[in-house]
């Protein structure tokens, strides 16, 4: 597969409150495909009480896509409840299968309903609209893609409307899920709760308004002592037998599913009693992955809208709701919050041993999939 030099040459910035300075952003070439799946009725599962699942479908989505294209970067965002990504011209077969493979296992495995679409840039620029990207580097190991120029949200939409869909592969089809797992504990609050922040620009809010509220926002989080990640210095707590076993064991798709989940039980606990003796095995070195865990978390991103997912007071949480319904009365912003008591992690580590392992973050009883329920209901 021929490598594409475009994303690899965007440049990194580092500080989150840049985000929404312009001049990061760089627009997608013309001949890309924007690759997106999200959970059909993901309200209905979060009732269920099934959040650890929704969250393991959305990152499942990367996590194939990665294993399909190898070593090549590419540009991709989780949202809780679904991903979107983008990929060269050269890359789209291989994405779309996989993609569509996901969607079988989510199918067969959770018994979740996953749709998806990929969408060619230059039906995004027939809008009107645009893809741009930026890498924000929240460690030096890793780095997330950010995007602007609206044309994801109406990919969303157009995804939801069944155009660009990606057609079904045969039930049974199996992506390759490898590196993909939740054996983390929950993660819970440390100040009082866990806050899914999802705003969005207003209706006609000009970008200078939307800009502004955002730098806003994000300055009040990073400035106060009353917020902070809701990833620990000391790392997530990790448990045996993980709450996970069940999920990562229909990732694996080697061999039948009891012994599978035999095989994963035996050698989770080798590995929790690594990483609670603090064991060095070969090259791994249990707290320099900790370290990596806390530094690479993805908590907070922009994708033509802010998501965050924050341990804050409520006395934080409720200025910060005041701020958003005072910029959303003006116009400015479209806004959902979300409180839960916990977080959860769902991680892709293809090898402990490397530093580019990442993590994904949302709420641990509704999280993003919530907040946007909450943005619907404000209209």
């Amino acid at each position: 597969m021929k490598r594409d030099a475009f994303y690899p040459g965007v440049p990194v910035f580092h500080g989150f409150r840049n985000l929404m300075d312009p001049a990061l952003y760089v627009p997608l070439p013309d001949d890309w495909i924007i690759g997106s799946a999200d959970i059909v009725d993901s309200t209905r599962a979060i009732a269920e009480q099934r959040y650890k699942a929704v969250n393991m479908a959305g990152a499942a989505v990367i996590a194939a896509v990665t294993n399909a294209l190898g070593e090549q970067e590419f540009p991709f965002v989780f949202g809780g409840d679904g991903a979107s990504f983008a990929v060269a011209p050269a890359q789209a077969e291989e994405a779309c299968a996989a993609l569509a493979a996901t969607a079988a296992w989510v199918k067969a495995d959770l018994d979740l309903v996953m749709r998806t679409a990929a969408v060619p840039m230059r039906a995004v620029r027939a809008q009107g609209l645009d893809v741009r990207v930026a890498r924000y580097a929240p460690s030096p190991d890793v780095s997330y893609a950010m995007f602007s120029g609206g044309g994801l949200g109406w990919v969303d939409a157009a995804m939801k409307r069944g155009e660009f869909a990606i057609p079904p592969v045969p039930s049974g089809a199996v992506p390759d899920l490898t590196g993909l797992s939740c054996r983390f504990a929950e993660i819970p609050a440390s100040r009082g709760l866990i806050l899914s922040v999802l705003v969005l620009p207003g209706r006609q809010a000009t970008a200078a308004a939307f800009r502004g509220v955002i730098e806003d926002v994000v300055a009040l989080i990073d400035h106060s002592p009353d917020a902070g990640r809701p990833v620990p210095q000391g790392g997530p707590p990790l448990t045996w037998p993980p709450d996970g076993l069940d999920y990562e064991a229909r990732a694996a798709h080697r061999g039948p599913l009891l012994l599978r989940r035999a095989s994963l039980l035996g050698f989770s606990l080798f590995a929790f009693l690594i990483m609670r003796f603090g064991i060095s095995v070969g090259g791994f070195k249990p707290r320099t992955y900790v370290e990596q865990v806390v530094a690479n978390s993805d908590f907070r991103k922009f994708d033509d809208a802010l998501r965050m997912v924050v341990d804050c007071t409520p006395e934080l949480e409720q200025e910060l709701e005041r701020r958003l319904a005072e910029a959303a009365a003006a116009g400015a912003v479209r806004y959902g919050l979300h409180r839960q008591d916990a977080a959860m992690m769902t991680c892709f580590t293809l090898s402990p041993t490397r530093s580019n392992h990442v993590h994904f973050i949302d709420g641990a009883r509704g999280g993003y999939a919530s907040a946007a329920t909450a943005l619907k209901a404000a209209g």
